[in-house]
């Protein structure tokens, strides 16, 4: 026997059960509301700057240096002889991020499991150095690895003519100094929420504490690994002002170069192509990640449910 079907519940062209109710409606119509703003944003200062690059980028150099409009695809041809910035760039980004990621899962682990009491300052002393500006920070390193820094008091214990700033050394120092905080951060969140139960129960099974920490621990906090890895990876491939102030043009970085091409060279269309030609390998490399992060959690969860 069927209940009937209230006369006015029936819109036209309506079915029963998909129909949504007012108060769902208006629910979507708020959230829609809420999101204009940050879509707007989104729109004028992301696409829209990054269509003013493609536009760019098919363009010609002008014959006084910067944008002449055209439809031409020479200067992705003349990629290939920006391939030291764009190679510097990465091999430069994937080692600052490792070695972010080996500072970082240690102090985090302590913060996540030994800090008791003193969680709360440990983080405040991990988020500090973020209420000082970057370029500041920066700075205190061009001092302490300069000539009147740190190697003085190589000299005083006998080690002369050491040599720290203007070199890769400094360059990955900066990195890992300036960025530790985004890999900390998530890294201790995931950690914090491992329930302490399942190290226990390891435990109890006969695990010692590395297979624990490599069966149990290290799984459940990989979110978070992917996440700092993300968080840091990207902006560093983006650097210019570490490679300038630590590196002394040494380290030559692919935003130094984009900055050489628009306002030394004065090449904008040039410069538009190796941005946007950049900003599609990042695009590509950030899918890849996250796909095969995708797949890494769900082979760990499906471990573990077994």
């Amino acid at each position: 026997m069927t209940t009937p079907i209230p006369v006015g519940t029936i819109e036209e062209g309506v079915r029963p059960e998909t129909a949504a109710p007012p108060a769902d409606r208006r629910l979507r119509r708020l959230l829609r509301t809420l999101a204009s703003p940050g879509l707007l944003w989104y729109i004028l200062f992301l696409v829209g700057p990054m269509v003013v690059l493609v536009v760019f980028s098919l363009g010609r150099r002008a014959s006084n240096g910067g944008y002449e409009p055209a439809f031409t695809l020479e200067q992705f041809a003349r990629l290939g002889t920006r391939w030291t910035p764009f190679f510097n760039t990465m091999v430069m980004g994937l080692l600052g991020t490792l070695m972010c990621l080996v500072v970082a899962y240690p102090m985090a682990y302590f913060m996540a499991t030994r800090g008791g009491k003193y969680k709360t300052l440990l983080l405040a002393l991990v988020v500090i150095p973020f209420w000082t500006s970057f370029l500041i920070r920066t700075y205190a390193w061009v001092f302490l690895l300069g000539n009147r820094g740190l190697p003085t008091v190589f000299e005083m214990v006998g080690l002369r003519n050491v040599r720290l700033l203007n070199t890769t050394f400094a360059v990955l120092l900066g990195i890992v100094y300036n960025y530790l905080p985004l890999m900390v951060l998530p890294i201790y969140v995931s950690l914090e929420r491992v329930d302490v139960t399942l190290r226990h129960a390891s435990k109890d099974l006969g695990a010692g504490p590395w297979a624990t920490f490599r069966q149990v621990t290290l799984p459940l906090s990989a979110p978070g690994v992917f996440a700092g890895v993300l968080l840091v990876f990207v902006p560093v491939l983006g650097e210019y002002l570490i490679p300038v102030l630590l590196g002394g043009g040494q380290t030559y970085f692919l935003g130094n170069a984009l900055a050489d091409l628009f306002f030394q060279s004065r090449n904008w269309p040039f410069g538009a192509a190796v941005a946007v030609a950049f900003i599609a390998v990042i695009m590509i490399l950030i899918l890849v990640y996250n796909r095969m992060t995708k797949r890494i959690v769900a082979q760990g969860r499906g471990s573990r449910l077994l």
